[in-house]
């Protein structure tokens, strides 16, 4: 009686559970994609926290120590700050997980979105990963500037699963003129090489992430100050130009107009921000905020390349 009990009611929560998981994008979908992005910009704070209060080697792993996941007693506060970073992953991989689950149901409707949503799971895994080398390797400036990308890609991919959800499915087509386009994709590329110079001049400065690490990548980071300057400003006059073409490309534009603007303002705060950290010697607040900054930059950057196109008008 109990065996055949046990038979028919997992059948029949596995048939509630399909039954409740949405059929389109819903508003669970979007709260849980929302909820994923965000995280995955928490994350980038964090792991610029665990450096930047020199707690990178806080704890071991993949314990605490040899005898306690957690920090204990024992232990000074890098170890809360690194295990808090550790446990900030936990909910970054369980908000991956559940966005998987939410639009497994549209999976063949939406293979963009489902392709996307496995990438981050993805990443979150190798960033759990790299995360376990850094410290065996007793954070070495190359790996550490690894992970930091790895971080910045996820929050692209983020950035871009949720501005693609809220777009119709079908043939798309350029909402701007095909100039703007062009324009768009080089302001990327800009993007790219600002971020990664910035990351190799924080490689190359004095924030190792532990008080004992003092191998560095090997660069002058004074040069690299100003060398990671030169796209930067390049960075901010395209995006100007991104601004005044978008208000003159007509009515299909808004979406995209708004996103350029978007962007130019959080690079006038990234702008000053950066003057701020290179004239008073690299304080570690406002290098963590440089850092998230960027990862705001290229969560909105996505944005702007993802409104770049519209659902395509019928019968064309």
């Amino acid at each position: 009686m109990s065996a055949d009990h046990s038979t028919t009611t997992a059948p029949g929560m596995w048939q509630r559970l399909r039954q409740w998981l949405p059929d389109r994008v819903d508003t669970r979908v979007r709260v849980a994609a929302w909820i994923s992005l965000v995280l995955e910009i928490a994350i980038v704070g964090t792991g610029g926290a665990v450096r930047l209060t020199d707690s990178g080697l806080g704890c071991e792993w993949p314990l605490c120590t040899p005898d306690s996941l957690f920090p204990t007693a024992e232990q000074s506060y890098h170890s809360l700050i690194e295990f808090g970073n550790r446990g900030l992953s936990f909910f970054v991989g369980l908000a991956a997980v559940a966005v998987i689950v939410l639009i497994s149901q549209i999976r063949r409707e939406r293979r963009d979105l489902w392709t996307m949503a496995w990438i981050i799971f993805g990443g979150v895994l190798l960033q759990a990963a790299v995360g376990g080398i850094l410290v065996i390797f007793d954070l070495h400036p190359n790996l550490v500037s690894f992970h930091y990308i790895v971080s910045l890609v996820l929050v692209g991919v983020s950035a871009a699963f949720v501005a693609r959800m809220g777009q119709p499915v079908g043939p798309r087509e350029l909402a701007v003129p095909r100039w703007l386009s062009i324009v768009t994709h080089v302001t990327s590329l800009f993007l790219a090489i600002t971020v990664f110079i910035g990351v190799l001049t924080t490689g190359a400065g004095p924030h190792s992430g532990d008080p004992e690490v003092t191998l560095r990548n090997g660069f002058d980071a004074t040069l690299l100050e100003h060398v990671h300057s030169w796209p930067a400003y390049a960075l901010f006059a395209l995006t100007l130009v991104l601004v005044i073409g978008s208000s003159i490309a007509g009515p299909a534009a808004r979406a995209f107009q708004r996103w350029t603007i978007a962007l130019l303002v959080i690079e006038l705060v990234q702008i000053g921000v950066g003057l701020y950290q290179a004239r008073n010697d690299l304080p570690p607040l406002a290098v963590g905020v440089h850092m998230v900054i960027a990862a705001i930059s290229v969560a909105i950057m996505t944005a702007v390349v993802m409104h770049l196109k519209r659902l395509a008008a019928a019968g064309e």
